[in-house]
């Protein structure tokens, strides 16, 4: 399975204890001989399934993952996924409580009946590495002659094997000729250092200390700045000079301070954080009480305070604003069931997902989180390429408030902070349906400590409206449902929670939506209502959300690498523009809608701003579809929002942050595929002065006609806040689109959902 999991084979901890907890418990006979029983619900959930007692019909259902169990009290014969099976021990109540053999977990979810999990016989080249690989690379850098005691590991990632064998792997099933390799990326003191490792002889190839780099924020860092704020005598008196005396109830937020030339008054050889507070008054909300004007500069290196930041006193908001509904009644909601009586439409073969036509690889990167890569689609039973691999290139959150607790915001969140290392486990029934399976990951930690997340990413499928539907007068009527695959990962960043999903439709269409919810940041403020005397300057960036508390202005901006392989390695971008042009035939119409069409050239006429009434493709030139158009897919930035668009960032063109990030201003990016080039600001963007991404990348201006591109499309909303948001934000989406254009030579869901 790689990184992901699949049901465990033998007793769990959790199962151990419940047989523990049994001693003396009913005994039922199996074999001739006494079985030890256990209590069935308890033991069940502690394993993490689903357990309903449906009293009227007195059975029980019992659901983990792509299992789907029916048993009844007394009876030998159970349901999985609709196929009859024996137990070796009935299930039997004593005393109003349910118990059941302690083998039964085994008996039941390794029966082999369920086959949403298989084997993987033939590991895939892109599986991400294993507990024990991570724990071989660090163990290789320490015996190394590089070996330092404090080293810290920012990242530890698969080295990937070549793009072309690869694809001949999951077409020959053929092995790469690469052993396996890792790539480390490390923190000594404050200098990067990158080394690729060899797996096999656990030596290391390379080892490379990178000039002029900033490394990324790490866990400890978050400690460390909490330690240095508390046992700071300075910081102590700008909190005492606010009424507050308990540094302990401050909570510190460390954030990355940007880069202004020089004209923050900050070095650029130090490794620094910037650090805003808030008061914890025990609401469980201390977002809701910022300690504004108040901006400590910490040194990393020293753990000490470089400098205090203090632009006068505001008051703290101090009315309590719970935002988990403890002062609220609620109405409980009657259950919403979705069951998969007959198991799940796909199957999970270590870390490849096949569903309906689809075939794909997932992977956790530390970094960008889920990493989607070799995608085909069956086409009536040939297997096509879409897709090389596509996952989050990287994202910012700019605000556009000048004040000295706020003017350095711009977070770079994947490429500062690493959101796959911040992913947040998902929660069964709530952040994702209850039939989806939830999968744990491995990645290591900055000790470089192989370290699970469980639940890190969620695999659903869902009913999606209608796919087609036609009723002609006097005849059947035609109509289908659109089933749609989900891979949903969450990320949680400070304040904010995103969500990723990743949509895979039995057309053809592959959809990327992007959700925002959490806490928005806000700044504390002297107005209570927008008719105080301060309200118009207290809301000059922002919203007043609540009484002393503004939402400030602000952006989300995503930027996603997709190297589309479109039926093909060698694809152009296509534009195709609607016109009107005069009618230079006869009849009473003076015009006429048609399509302008060129081919770009290059990668800098490729970067452009997306104009949603036009149509910009990928195609592939050297294939066509039966009417002779070249087989394509159609690149959609923007396919609707809950918030305004992003058209660019709100800045103005003199702003540093142009000198550093050019991804942002443009919503289509076609570079000449190139495996070192992975994020849209750079592999270290944290402090950068310039733009070591897509404005690199392009500078070359390679030619991208009929040649092995990289597509980058970057989307977004201009988050404006209102108080509906207010204490907590519901999720916000943006919609991304990749869709087949003359790609199929017919409706390619015609006839999918036929019976045999």
């Amino acid at each position: 399975m790689g990184n992901l999991r699949r049901f465990p084979r033998f007793v769990t901890a959790p199962l151990a204890l419940a047989l523990t907890l049994a001693a003396g418990m009913p005994q039922a006979r199996a074999h001739g001989g006494a079985a030890e029983m256990v209590p069935l619900q308890s033991t069940l959930e502690s394993f993490g399934a689903t357990v309903k007692y449906d009293e009227y019909a007195n059975i029980f259902v019992i659901s983990k993952d792509g299992a789907y169990v029916r048993v009844k009290p007394d009876s030998k014969t159970a349901v999985l996924n609709g196929k009859r099976f024996e137990l070796s021990v009935p299930v039997v109540f004593r005393e109003h409580t349910a118990y059941m053999s302690h083998d039964f977990i085994n008996e039941v979810f390794q029966s082999g009946l369920d086959k949403t999990f298989v084997v993987e016989t033939r590991p895939h080249p892109l599986n991400p590495l294993s507990a024990d690989e991570i724990t071989a690379a660090v163990s290789a850098i320490r015996a190394s002659d590089h070996a330092k005691k404090n080293l810290r590991y920012t990242a530890i990632s698969l080295r990937e094997p070549s793009k072309s064998e690869v694809w001949n792997f999951v077409y020959t099933g053929h092995a790469v000729s690469q052993a396996r390799q890792a790539t480390v990326v490390m923190l000594d003191g404050k200098q990067v250092i990158e080394a690729d490792v060899d797996l096999a002889s656990k030596k290391v190839l390379t080892w490379q200390p990178i000039k002029d780099a900033h490394g990324m924020v790490l866990l400890d860092d978050f400690a460390t700045v909490q330690s240095v704020i508390e046992r700071s005598p300075e910081y102590a008196q700008a909190l005492s000079r606010r009424g507050i005396t308990d540094t302990g109830k401050v909570i510190a937020t460390p954030l990355t301070v940007g880069y202004f030339n020089g004209k923050d008054g900050l070095t650029q050889d130090k490794r620094l954080l910037k650090v805003v507070s808030y008061l914890d008054v025990g609401d469980g909300n201390y977002w809701a009480h910022p300690i504004e004007n108040l901006v400590a500069v910490v040194d990393l290196e020293t753990k000490s305070i470089l400098k205090i930041e203090d632009a006068g006193t505001l008051p703290v908001p101090m009315t309590p604003t719970p935002y988990d509904g403890r002062n609220r009644k609620g109405t409980p909601l009657k259950p919403l069931e979705i069951i998969e009586p007959e198991g799940k439409n796909y199957t999970i073969t270590g870390n490849s997902i096949h569903w309906r036509n689809w075939d794909m690889h997932l992977r956790l990167d530390s970094r960008v989180g889920p990493m989607i890569s070799t995608v085909t689609y069956n086409d009536l039973g040939k297997k096509r390429k879409i897709m090389y691999e596509g996952n989050l290139g990287g994202m910012i959150v700019p605000y556009g408030d000048p004040d000295v607790g706020w003017y350095f915001k711009a977070y770079l969140d994947s490429g500062d902070y690493g959101m796959g290392t911040l992913t947040s486990p998902i929660e069964p029934g709530k952040d994702a349906p209850q039939n989806a399976v939830l999968l744990d990951a491995t990645i290591a930690d900055y000790t470089g400590a192989p370290t699970r997340i469980p639940r890190a990413m969620a695999i659903f499928e869902r009913y999606a409206g209608p796919e087609y539907k036609h009723q002609e007068m006097g005849r059947p009527n035609i109509s289908t449902e659109r089933r749609e695959l989900v891979v949903r990962w969450i990320s949680t960043v400070g304040n904010y929670d995103y969500i990723f999903d990743w949509v895979f439709q039995e057309n053809g269409v592959i959809g990327i939506d992007a959700g925002a919810t959490g806490i928005e940041a806000v700044k504390g403020v002297k107005s209570t209502t927008i008719h105080d005397a301060t309200a118009k300057e207290d809301t000059r960036y922002g919203t007043l959300i609540d009484h002393n508390i503004v939402g400030t202005t602000h952006q989300h901006i995503y930027n996603f690498r997709l190297d589309m392989d479109v039926d093909g390695e060698n694809n152009s971008l296509v534009e195709l523009n609607p016109i009107v042009a005069k009618n230079d035939r006869e009849g009473p119409r003076t015009s006429t809608m048609q399509i302008d069409q060129q081919v770009v050239s290059t990668e800098r006429q490729a970067a452009q701003k997306f104009d949603p009434s036009t149509i910009r493709l990928l195609s592939n030139p050297g294939k066509e579809n039966k009417m002779g158009y070249p087989v394509s897919y159609q690149l959609i930035p923007y396919a609707g929002g809950t918030h305004p668009v992003a058209k660019g960032a709100n800045f103005g063109s003199d702003e540093w942050l142009y000198h550093r990030l050019n991804f942002m201003d443009k919503q289509i990016w076609v570079t000449r595929y190139s495996p070192e080039e992975r994020y849209p600001e750079g592999q270290y963007p944290n402090r950068s002065a310039k733009d070591a991404g897509l404005g690199l990348y392009t500078a070359d201006n390679q030619s991208i006609e009929n040649a092995d591109d990289v597509v980058w499309l970057t989307t977004g909303t201009t988050h404006v806040a209102r108080a509906e948001e207010w204490p907590i934000m519901p999720t916000e989406w943006v919609h991304v689109l990749l869709k087949p254009w003359n790609f199929f030579n017919e409706t390619p869901t015609l006839g999918l959902n036929a019976k045999p």
